[in-house]
């Protein structure tokens, strides 16, 4: 087991893997930029180093002052959280090539993992469902010759894509010129990749996605489903587990596919497949080579700590269960917390929600003035119990009882997506926000 893990990140999430760490003895790292310098995982951590200023690009998205500090402060692996690095394959590289374990699967694999169309094309050789869609498309009269193959809706897409950028739907042709140029420039501002393709767009589906655990000896286990279809403009907002669209028969189906996928991959560690899912139907929408922002609403029904496997697999220890020892309990609820308005806004006063499996993972104190620099999640609160309607009572309560003074949040807007009738029946989709 390792020593000392440097994590490569910020916010609730070095909080969540500091906290960890710690109960599995081992030491920790920091980093952090010049407007983290208060933050908590910088007091949290062990050892805390500056990285960098302020911007990302300056700081957490610097590599190689990432790897200066893990190899000045002896750290034997980097763990990058999500966000920033976590999906980045040359980061990965380099942390392998300076003797680092970084903590997610190999760079070779999330680099075939990154690139939708190679991606597409290891599922479509696996055997697991796809949509219809193209290859890359170089230019506006090429996707028109496409879309008349796979037909409208369709959606242009980034092929290194992620977070919901470099997509855009085109409902009619006349659209589809307008939506290939805007993806394209959004795609190549973000990734430094323009590369887009097609892909047929369901209009009433939902986002389904199954947790993967996969050790160095090829057994592969997944912790059931997650159901993320409240999003607005593709950034998820409200996720459950289980998903109440999702029977037992296609539970079933959608696992042997996610085993197919990571097994064709070469996948170790701990990785997300997700999905459309239309009535019994599903179909591989992308595979996600890190921890997700939500896996704790999959630990609250398993009772498996994702994280600690997370660190345990890239140290070369065997999962100690297979697929049958799994057992989903109950039912967990998560809702994001997100900044509204002005940055750079300071907490005057904390509560946080407390009860029986009361769960909110943030990094957050009072007196913290909060960077504008970063994401505006800044914090995610999930509830387990017995059954979803006691879930959804229990969120209710918790949310009306978390106090964020001195900054604005999405808090009531989250009050109104659980209390809505749609997510209440649990008959909604990725269309929550649009009907």
């Amino acid at each position: 087991m390792f020593a000392k893990i440097l994590i490569a990140n910020r916010g609730e999430v070095a909080v969540r893997i500091i906290r960890a760490c710690r109960e599995m003895g081992i030491r920790t790292v920091a980093v952090f930029s010049r407007a983290d310098s208060e933050s908590l995982h910088v007091s949290l951590a062990d050892e805390s180093v500056c990285i960098g200023e302020a911007l990302a690009r300056d700081s957490y998205l610097n590599q190689n002052a990432i790897v200066a500090a893990a190899k000045a402060t002896r750290a034997q692996a980097i763990h990058p959280g999500y966000g920033f690095l976590a999906e980045n394959s040359e980061f990965a590289a380099l942390c392998e090539a300076q003797g680092i374990t970084f903590i997610g699967p190999r760079s070779s694999v999330i680099a075939r993992l990154g690139d939708k169309e190679t991606a597409r094309a290891m599922m479509r050789q696996a055997s697991v469902p796809l949509l219809p869609g193209s290859s890359l498309v170089a230019t506006a009269e090429e996707a028109k010759t496409e879309s008349a193959k796979i037909g409208f809706p369709l959606l242009v897409k980034a092929t290194a894509g992620g977070g919901g950028r470099g997509i855009r739907l085109a409902k009619t042709t006349s659209e589809l010129e307008n939506a290939f140029e805007s993806a394209k420039t959004e795609a190549r501002g973000a990734f430094g990749n323009e590369g887009v393709y097609l892909e047929k767009y369901l209009e009433h589906a939902r986002h389904i996605e199954i947790q993967i655990l996969a050790d160095n000896e090829g057994n592969v286990v997944c912790l059931g489903e997650r159901e993320c279809s409240v999003q607005r403009h593709h950034q998820k907002l409200v996720e459950e587990s289980p998903s109440c669209a999702v029977d037992c028969d296609t539970r079933d189906r959608m696992i042997d596919a996610s085993v197919k996928a990571a097994k064709a991959a070469g996948y170790t560690g701990v990785g997300t497949v997700e999905f459309l899912l239309c009535g019994k139907d599903f179909y591989f929408m992308e595979m996600n080579t890190r921890l997700q922002v939500e896996h704790g609403v999959t630990e609250a029904v398993t009772g498996i700590d994702i994280v600690k496997w997370q660190i345990r697999i890239c140290a070369n220890v065997p999962l100690g269960f297979s697929q049958k020892d799994v057992a989903i309990s109950g039912h967990a609820l998560e809702c994001r917390i997100n900044l509204k308005g002005a940055a750079n806004a300071t907490l005057e006063l904390l509560h946080v929600p407390g009860g029986m499996s009361v769960r909110f993972d943030c990094a957050l104190y009072q007196g913290y003035t909060i960077p504008s620099f970063y994401d505006a999640c800044i914090g995610k609160l999930i509830v387990w119990a017995q059954t979803r309607e006691e879930a959804i009572r229990k969120m209710d309560a918790a949310l009306c009882e978390l106090i964020l003074k001195g900054v604005d949040t999405n808090r009531d807007e989250a009050l109104e997506i659980i209390s809505d009738e749609r997510f209440v029946s649990g008959d909604y989709d990725t269309n929550f926000f649009k009907d």
